[in-house]
């Protein structure tokens, strides 16, 4: 047998010839990610005007959707910056024309500060985090080493105890430091309550965002005394987001997961008796590949196509009533029929609700976009990965 030696794979999209044609979102090749740019564009729009109703700017966070084209969406609808939480994410998004870029997640090492100090050079905006005394000291020699000022704000642990530093002397001590450099420019403060997003009690959630927000003002309004403003004073989240503008304190508001939901913000009550204002709009599409057993089809999916921190996906369409979804392996996923009676036909199309919606997309290189049942586009997934 003649074998030939210039078989390649290459990193492309396997659906691409589908775009546009009826039905064609029912036989994209699986598992794929899925992304309803309908509902996508409500959300975008909805969370749009309600910052804007509060006088707030929108700060969306990249690490959700890891995506230019998102980003782009979310700036088009007045976004003023878009946040990530790592610099290989902004570094990604700036070379996609994202400009506008403001780093999360404090960096620590030389070779981030020169990556840092390089970024700045290419960007319209970038905002790096501080949490430490010893990393403004770096920052700024690194920044003075490269002959350019880098933006900073203090990072303030109201409760998270991630990173961030305690509101108080230090942090004022700190923020004393980079407003006097001159290779460093004061921006002002994040305070982000993660710890809260998920807190399933309405009014429990509201009243520790809400004392969140005091801490972060106090620590404004001292700064403030001591000569020092703050341009800046950002944080918040999906969780939260109706919550926090009730203070009056931030400028602009954090969120990333309003642009998808999951079945994780799903369960979340906005606020009581209250419908989410956001929709679904991304899904893991699955193809059930074998109905030998009463009871039970098997799909493609498995723990490798959905996060595993929370539960499991829940199945939106494709399969009976009354179905539940359970992991069945690394590579596949399993249905479980409420009645053993029914089945579900080879080669059919499951989409599910995805688990938690971040680390689920960082899974994938590709969103699959649809509008109703059309496959119109395939956008990637640019900051895949980007985790340094």
């Amino acid at each position: 047998m003649t074998r030939r030696a210039d078989y390649a794979v290459t990193r492309t999209p396997h659906a691409a010839d589908l775009i546009g044609q009826e039905g064609s979102a029912q036989r994209i090749p699986t598992p794929a990610l899925v992304l309803d740019l309908d509902l996508l564009e409500r959300n975008l729009a909805y969370m749009a005007v309600h910052c804007e109703k509060y006088g707030l700017g929108l700060r969306p966070h990249a690490k959700t959707h890891k995506s230019a084209n998102i980003a782009r969406l979310q700036m088009e609808a007045g976004a003023v910056g878009i946040c990530c939480a790592k610099l290989a994410e902004a570094e990604a998004l700036a070379a996609k024309g994202i400009h506008k870029l403001f780093l999360t997640s404090p960096v620590v090492t030389p070779g981030s500060f020169a990556r840092v100090a390089e970024l700045t050079r290419h960007v319209e905006e970038l905002i790096v985090t501080v949490d430490n005394q010893k990393t403004a000291l770096e920052l700024d020699q690194a920044a003075a080493d490269a002959g350019v000022v880098v933006g900073a704000a203090v990072d303030l642990d109201v409760g998270l105890h991630r990173t961030g530093i305690a509101p108080g002397i230090g942090a004022s001590a700190l923020a004393h430091f980079i407003d006097g450099s001159a290779n460093l420019h004061f921006r002002g403060l994040q305070a982000y309550a993660g710890h809260l997003m998920h807190v399933g009690a309405f009014e429990e959630r509201k009243a520790k965002s809400l004392d969140a927000m005091h801490q972060l003002k106090e620590m404004r309004d001292s700064l403030a005394q001591e000569g020092i403003a703050c341009e800046i004073l950002t944080g918040g989240g999906t969780g939260t987001f109706n919550i926090d503008p009730e203070a009056g304190v931030l400028t602009d508001l954090q969120g990333g997961s309003y642009v998808f939901m999951d079945r994780e913000y799903n369960e979340v009550p906005i606020a009581n008796n209250a419908p989410i204002p956001f929709e679904t709009a991304l899904f893991v599409q699955n193809t059930v590949i074998s109905n030998n057993v009463p009871g039970i089809a098997t799909t493609d999916a498995g723990l490798k196509s959905f996060s595993t921190d929370a539960d499991p996906p829940i199945i939106v369409s494709g399969a009976p009533d009354g179905a539940s979804y359970f992991f069945f392996g690394d590579e596949q996923g399993g249905i479980a029929l409420a009645d053993k009676a029914q089945t579900i036909d080879l080669g059919a199309a499951i989409r599910c609700v995805v688990p938690h919606c971040d680390p689920t997309v960082n899974l994938y290189d590709w969103y699959h976009c649809v509008r109703g049942d059309v496959l119109v586009d395939i956008w990637p997934v640019d900051a895949r990965g980007c985790s340094q």
